[in-house]
This record gives C-alpha cells, structure tokens and sequence, in this order.
C-alpha cells in the first residue's frame, strides 16, 4: 500500500452509527467515503429484481462478479443505474444480510472494495473493514453500542424512509443481523486486534466524530493535518 494513502476502517453491528460517522470523518479529512453496505445491497437488489434464490449461492456469485457498481458521492448505481434509495429499502436490506454470508459473494466483493481504494484515501465502513479488506490500514475504528439503541436509530431511519416498523420487531431483525454477521465461516463481523472500540451509545454524532478524529491525527500525520 502507498505510504501516502490512508485507509480509516470503520466496522460494527447494525446501528452503530457507521454510516453518519463515516460520512462526516470523509468531508472533514477530504477523503473518499466508501460504505461497503450498499455495495452488498446492490447484488442484493438485483438478485430481487431476478428472482434469484436467496440460497442460490453460486447464482449470487454470478451476480457478484457481474454486477457494475460505482459510488459516486452519495449516490449508488447498479449496471448504470441510480439506486441509491431502493437499496435502503427493508427488503432489501433483509435480503443483504443473506446474501452476504455467501463466501464466494465476499470473496467477489472484496476485489471491489480493494479496488475503490486503490488511488485514494478512504474512510470505508463495513463489518469486516479492519479484520479481511484492509487489514493494514493505518486506522481501525469498532463501533458499538447498546442493542436498545441501535434498534432505536434503526427504527427512526426505517421511518425517515417512509417504512415505520414496530421497535420489536426491529429490534429482532437486528438481533438475527448479529448472529448472522458474528457466525458466519467468511468474514464474521469482529473486531480487528488494533482496532480502537467506541461505544456511541452515549455520544452524539459530533462527540463520536471528534473522538474519531483524534485518533487518526495520533496515528497519521496526515490526519493531524486534516483534522485541525
């Protein structure tokens, strides 16, 4: 890896407060954001829209290798298309989290990831960031927080999208999320060694950026300049 690239690893459950964090620590650093959720989403959409079976492993891989993802932004397009909001749809996301226990899709993805972040500086957010894609960025962070929580922002984004669900019944979906992510052979969801814990379920997302931030200026001189 180039000396002058940064990777910032960001990995942790469902409603940890990835994405926001991210996104943030990107604009503020200059780096380019990569959220490797929705590039599992995507296959996941398209395996939908084909009506591909959710255990059709090696279709999925099919799929995998196939699809044209790009970021763009904020933006997400799938073989050219925009799908930046179907993807957070429920279905979609429930479907996601199937299909990414399928080792040959990760296996597949991970070239993706690996090759977004050839020429830049990235802050890239997943659940195996740290521990299988890069496991030697400069900055590994573990997000985390109390379940209830977690539920709890996860209700409010599933309603901010028009999708109003009961607390229980996500709170449950986030729970099966877990074990799926924590138990699967391929690329279970831990924490990397160096990586630095953060529990947010306390923090705003301003405490949790700034925590963030002081630990890329100590472990980069790049981010110190960043980051000031």
């Amino acid at each position: 890896m180039s000396e002058k690239r940064i990777i910032v690893a960001i990995d942790g459950p469902a409603g940890a407060g990835k994405s926001t964090l991210a996104k943030r620590v990107a604009e503020r650093l200059g780096f380019l954001h990569i959220n490797t959720g929705a590039i599992y989403r995507a296959v996941a959409l398209w395996a939908l829209r084909l009506n591909v079976a959710l255990d059709d492993m090696h279709r999925l891989e099919q799929l995998a290798r196939e699809a044209r993802i790009e970021l763009q932004g904020d933006r997400v397009l799938l073989n050219g298309e925009d799908v930046t909001e179907e993807i957070r749809e429920s279905r979609v996301s429930d479907a996601a989290s199937k299909v990414s226990q399928v080792p040959g899709v990760r296996r597949a993805l991970l070239q993706v990831q690996r090759g977004m972040a050839e020429q830049n500086s990235v802050v890239m957010e997943g659940r195996d960031i740290g521990s299988v894609v890069f496991p030697e960025a400069q900055v590994k962070i573990f997000l985390d927080a109390d379940p209830k929580e977690r539920a709890k922002r996860r209700a409010i984004e599933l309603a901010e999208n028009g999708e109003a669900r009961e607390m229980k019944s996500v709170a449950s979906a986030i729970h099966a999320r877990d074990e799926r992510d924590r138990r699967r052979a391929e690329s279970p969801l831990v924490q990397a060694p160096d990586a630095e814990l953060i529990d947010t379920t306390k923090l705003t997302p301003e405490e949790v950026e700034d925590a963030v931030l002081r630990i890329v200026r100590a472990r980069t001189s790049n981010g110190r300049a960043a980051g000031q």
